[in-house]
């Protein structure tokens, strides 16, 4: 028996019959009804095995306990066993009924299965396609991202064109505002000239013909003293205007008289044109200065330059009573329009370019105000021809102010003796002042002091300034 139950345990059939319940249990439902039927049949056949090795065990075991070992184990445990097992005649058709019942579960498991099987192929198709869709849809809408950004780079990118565009057809039109004003100017300027020298020339002549008349009337007069007269006239001429004198003081008047216009105007209107590029009213009045102080120099190298070259091609061919100055002066009076004005305001304007002491905007050029500087230059250099030139005061900032020379500015501290900075020049004959400047007085006009002068007992300390070069 021991042998037996030795070779049953090592046989491990009852661990298999177990695994293949298990086995059988996790896979009943997935199974077809054939599968599990020959499942079925093969654990009966295992458990069949099993029970006839337990009943040869069962048997070898009560042999070997004798004839009346195990009676009692076996009446109360065995025999009601074989009793419900065999006499019931009702087991036959419960089994068959279970087995009937088995069989129509499996078919709706199949039945079930089939149709979750299909409804999970159409459930997988749909989930394709969707997200086939999606797809699609997410590429759509990558693109139209992409042609958005695009779209806003070009339309940025011809904004800014735009807006360039804009800025320099408004700048094109504003230097066509400017040049256009700027050929006004000049071409009004040109005509007034023009008027000015037909002018002059006609109250020349009339004062020409004057003398002329007087002159024959004293010819043609009997009077001795008339005819003495004339035999001293290197006298006369030193007690009566000639022509030429009539002319200088004529001359003179008239570019004295120009001298005011061109303050009370022309300047007027240069500083309105620089209160469009310079907010700062002191700086404009610095420029329109400089300007008229770099003119007149400009002015007055150009006119010695012109009158060398004038005595140098009067001076060989030169006879008459007149002297050769006067013949030389006379020429250029004669012959203004030969004046190259272009030269000295490219002069004037690369020496304003170059000042320490005013400034500019970048987008804009001290050719702005040529006009007024050519007109300054015209008159200035006309000044040189008289007898006795005209010329302008030399200025210094912080200088004492000067009730002579200049007159205060309405904005100016009228208790203050120093001159801040000068609006207008002052115009000198000889040291004697024929028209009075203009400047501003302000106190803390000081800008150096020499430390190093010495001064007297009964003196004023006096200002040094940056001096104009």
């Amino acid at each position: 028996m021991a042998d037996t139950l030795r070779r049953l345990s090592n046989s491990e059939t009852c661990k298999l019959l177990q695994d293949k319940l298990e086995d059988w249990y996790k896979d009943y439902h997935i199974n077809s009804c054939d599968q599990n039927l020959n499942i079925c049949c093969e654990l009966l056949e295992l458990n069949s095995r099993i029970q006839g090795q337990l009943f040869t065990i069962l048997n070898v075991t009560a042999r070997e306990g004798g004839q009346y070992a195990g009676v009692e184990t076996l009446k109360s445990r065995f025999l009601p066993w074989l009793g419900t097992c065999f006499s019931n005649s009702s087991c036959a058709d419960t089994s068959f009924s279970l087995l009937q019942e088995s069989l129509e579960r499996d078919k709706r498991m199949r039945e079930l299965s089939s149709s979750h099987e299909k409804e999970l192929y159409k459930l997988e198709t749909q989930l394709a396609s969707t997200r086939l869709e999606l797809n699609s849809v997410r590429q759509d809408l990558l693109e139209a991202q992409m042609e958005l950004e695009e779209t806003k780079t070009k339309s940025a990118t011809t904004l800014l064109a735009t807006e360039d565009e804009i800025l320099q057809l408004r700048a094109d039109l504003r230097a066509a505002h400017e040049k256009v004003e700027l050929r006004k100017l000049e071409s009004e300027e040109d005509y007034q000239r023009q008027i000015r020298l037909l002018k002059d020339e006609i109250s020349i002549l009339s004062t020409e013909k004057s003398i002329l008349h007087g002159r024959l009337s004293r010819s043609r007069s009997p009077s001795p003293i008339r005819h003495s007269s004339r035999s001293t006239s290197p006298f006369t001429r030193s007690e009566s205007p000639t022509a030429a004198q009539i002319t200088n003081s004529s001359r003179h008047s008239r570019l004295i008289s120009r001298f005011n216009d061109i303050y009370a105007n022309d300047r007027l209107d240069a500083q309105n044109l620089l209160r469009r590029y310079v907010e700062d009213l002191e700086m404009v009045q610095r420029i329109i200065f400089i300007a008229t102080l770099e003119s007149f120099h400009a002015a007055k190298m150009a006119f010695r330059q012109f009158k060398l070259r004038v005595r140098k091609s009067l001076s060989p061919s030169h006879m008459g009573p007149e002297s050769l100055e006067d013949a030389v002066i006379d020429y250029i009076v004669r012959n203004l329009d030969l004046y190259d004005v272009q030269s000295s305001v490219n002069e004037v304007i690369n020496a304003m370019n170059v000042n320490p002491k005013i400034s500019f905007p970048a987008d804009v050029d001290f050719i702005l105000i040529s006009s007024f500087i050519r007109e300054v230059c015209r008159v200035a250099f006309a000044m040189q021809t008289l007898e006795a030139p005209l010329d302008i005061a030399f200025a210094v900032d912080g200088e004492l102010f000067s009730e002579t020379k200049y007159r205060r500015t309405y904005d100016s501290e009228l208790t203050a003796p120093l001159i801040c900075y000068h609006v207008w020049p002052a115009l000198m004959e000889n040291d004697v002042v024929v028209v009075k400047g203009e400047a501003l007085t302000k106190r803390g006009a000081l800008v150096s002091l020499r430390s190093s002068t010495s001064f007297s007992s009964d003196s004023h300390r006096t200002i040094v300034c940056q001096l104009y070069s």
